[in-house]
């Protein structure tokens, strides 16, 4: 009933634009402060942490923006899933912790878990026409 309302390709674009939105709000985040970008990569454990955030940045921003026109939307959605899954363990280790933060943390990691969800969903359905091809 809903897509008379509102067609299947504009809640994909719709979509891609909520979900690329987050993942470039926090790449550019990070470019932009690229020393806290460092540091909480190490106050998270994150392996490498000048390397992570460099690689959080490019992953974040180019998945972002390849999400935004609908470039390759089925893979990156796949890549990007994994990738919010892994930042998930890494950065929201509520099992650690204990009291509000334990809370905290416990919301930040399903909030991880539920965004993977949707670019799974994401995955399965495609761009939508409203995308840009390669071809």
């Amino acid at each position: 009933m809903l897509t008379n309302f509102l067609p299947r390709d504009a809640l994909l674009l719709i979509g891609r634009v909520l979900l690329a939105g987050l993942f470039l709000v926090m790449g550019w985040g990070k470019l932009a402060d690229f020393p806290a970008a460092v540091s909480y990569m190490i106050q998270t454990g994150a392996p490498v942490p000048t390397l992570s955030a460099i690689l959080a940045i490019v992953v974040e921003l180019g998945a972002g923006l390849a999400l935004l026109g609908g470039i390759l939307v089925e893979p990156i959605a796949i890549v990007l899933a994994l990738y919010t899954i892994v930042t998930g363990l890494i950065g929201h280790h509520f099992w650690t912790m204990s009291g509000m933060l334990r809370y905290d943390m416990m919301i930040h990691f399903y909030k991880n878990i539920s965004i993977a969800g949707g670019l799974l969903a994401l995955a399965a359905a495609g761009a939508g026409r409203f995308a840009i091809r390669l071809r």
